[in-house]
């Protein structure tokens, strides 16, 4: 091989290689954390609901204790598990199955990796303040239909309940003529049902177990004779496809958590009392008080 050949040569291999490091160092996904020897963010995408936002905080302040980077990004429901699926996101702490994300579910399943069942308890309900006497089931609905304004309180357009409400149970119930589902955010609903339940005003809202708003208020679900709402459903946690390989720790640990109704429920609260932005503080504070827990959940990671 002559010299020019050879400078020819080093000059290609030197700028390949150039190319390799700067993809690299431009923020490619490594290897594995689980093994300590690579840094790598897992992102977490959550929908803005109360046990969502809990556990997704909860998560992110133990795996950060851990050593992992972690970064939290919430959104709608559909762009959740479309990005859950291109492998935008890692993880997602929230999928309730199998009829509320039924449709996501169909669609994104040979993309995600089931990562098991930490509540098995969940349920879909329209509630009213125990204050409404004379509505105690879905079906008393379209006789005192007046008394609520015509109206059901939804939260978000895209939330599998609000499907379900719409297409199961007002036409079910028919309810169609003399009820409209007025959909907007879970905050928001909240924010009506405080307002009602304070001012003794006659409300229905879309609701769920689990959820802080029990403990908070006097409430009651509505019957459900015909099984418009559906049975009761489990909480999954979703990985995107090669999750299990790539954080094999994590994903033991993921598998293998469990949460109860009060430890659910005084972690939402904490939250709540602790107001929008303070959710790391109080997080934090809540670990400390549930040591046993945190440290067995999270336990090997």
């Amino acid at each position: 091989m002559t010299r020019g050949k050879l400078r020819r040569l080093c000059a290609l291999v030197a700028a390949v290689l150039s190319v390799s490091l700067v993809a690299t160092a431009c923020g490619g996904r490594t290897a594995s954390t689980d093994t300590g020897q690579e840094s790598k963010t897992i992102k977490i995408g959550y929908i803005a609901w109360d046990e969502d936002i809990a556990l997704s905080n909860l998560a992110k302040a133990q795996l950060e204790a851990k050593g992992y980077k972690v970064e939290l990004h919430q959104l709608d429901a559909a762009p959740l598990y479309s990005g859950l699926a291109k492998g935008e996101i890692d993880l997602f702490l929230d999928a309730w199955l199998p009829s509320t994300h039924e449709d996501y579910w169909n669609q994104y399943k040979d993309q995600l990796e089931d990562l098991g069942v930490w509540y098995d308890n969940a349920t879909l309900n329209l509630a009213v303040p125990q204050s409404v006497a004379d509505v105690n089931s879905i079906e008393d609905l379209k006789a005192h239909a007046a008394e609520f304004g015509g109206k059901i309180t939804g939260i978000d357009p895209g939330a599998g309940e609000t499907r379900i409400i719409q297409d199961n149970a007002i036409p079910q119930y028919d309810l169609a003529s003399s009820m409209t589902l007025q959909n907007s955010s879970s905050t928001a609903m909240l924010a009506a049902l405080d307002t009602a339940v304070k001012s003794n005003t006659p409300i229905v809202v879309a609701l769920w177990h689990p959820h802080w708003a029990y403990s908070r208020y006097q409430l009651k679900d509505l019957a459900d004779p015909k099984g418009a709402m559906g049975k009761g459903e489990q909480l999954h946690v979703l990985g995107r496809k090669n999750f299990g390989k790539d954080f094999p720790a994590l994903t033991k640990s993921l598998q293998a958590l469990k949460v109860n109704d009060e430890q659910l429920g005084s972690l939402e609260d904490a939250i709540q009392k602790a107001g929008e932005g303070k959710e790391a503080d109080a997080v934090k504070q809540w670990a400390e008080q549930n040591k046993a827990f945190v440290d067995s959940a999270f336990a090997g990671v």
